[in-house]
């Protein structure tokens, strides 16, 4: 994982942090691929009770001695809910704004970038990749994925053998978009489950009631995960584009 940071990464990177594992755990490694002083850590926090995981972030940057900036994009939020999101969608939808404060984010990150020549570590691991926890265009978007590689259940594994904080590490798995939002609860099981799930379907190609006794699970929870799998597949690719056989004689006519 350092190597393929240092290999992909110029000069300079930066992090959007939120506190978890995932993201503490992607600026440590980045640190010892290209050191602390080409690493910058971002929070953007959005809520009050974001208050706690800013604290985190600031610890974490502090530790690893990167650069730190604290940047709350509840204001641009507010003008968002307030003129854009009533136009287009009078019923108001939680989840939608979830992918907003998301892409924000992600602007942000790309700012940095663009005004630091750094490149945008993405922090989502392959249990998110796989099930498409992520959102699209938002903390989906990245320069690269060090931990793309690496099942939720792995990078507890790889946290714990570097040395994390413990706190880091057994915090509650949330996207934090809004109070009380789990992994957990969005999924519908744990990581711990999850994780076996995919590994068989994916990576060993089982069929869903042979993980279904492997994991101890009713066979329709495995389904719906699986289904998952494939429902999210535009989210792990560019988008599609026409391709002509014959692009010389496609234009002309």
């Amino acid at each position: 994982m350092v190597t393929f940071i240092r290999d992909n990464v110029e000069d300079t990177a930066v992090v959007a942090m939120s506190g978890g594992i995932d993201s503490t755990l992607t600026a440590a490694l980045a640190v010892e691929a290209i050191g602390s002083e080409n690493v910058m850590a971002l929070s953007l926090p959005c809520k009050k009770t974001d208050d706690e995981h800013t604290t985190d972030v600031q610890t974490i940057a502090e530790g690893l001695g990167v650069e730190y900036h604290s940047v709350s994009i509840r204001p641009l939020l507010d003008l968002f809910e307030d003129h854009i999101a009533p136009a287009l969608d009078p019923a108001g939808d939680r989840g939608s704004i979830g992918n907003v404060m998301a892409r924000m984010r992600m602007m942000c990150a790309y700012y940095a970038s663009n005004v630091g020549n750094r490149r945008v570590l993405g922090t989502s691991n392959r249990s998110e990749l796989l099930l498409g926890y992520f959102t699209k265009h938002g903390d989906g978007a990245a320069d690269l994925y060090p931990l793309g590689e690496f099942y939720k259940t792995e990078v507890h594994a790889l946290a714990d053998f570097i040395g994390l904080p413990q706190r880091i590490v057994h915090k509650e798995p949330t996207a934090g978009l809004w109070t009380g939002q789990t992994d957990e609860a969005d999924l519908g099981a744990s990581y711990d489950v999850l994780d076996p799930i995919l590994r068989s379907f994916v990576d060993e190609d089982a069929d869903a009631t042979t993980i279904a006794d492997e994991v101890d699970v009713p066979q329709q929870f495995v389904e719906d995960i699986i289904k998952r799998y494939y429902d999210n597949r535009h989210k792990r690719s560019m988008a599609s584009t026409l391709e002509l056989k014959d692009r010389e004689s496609s234009v002309s006519t």
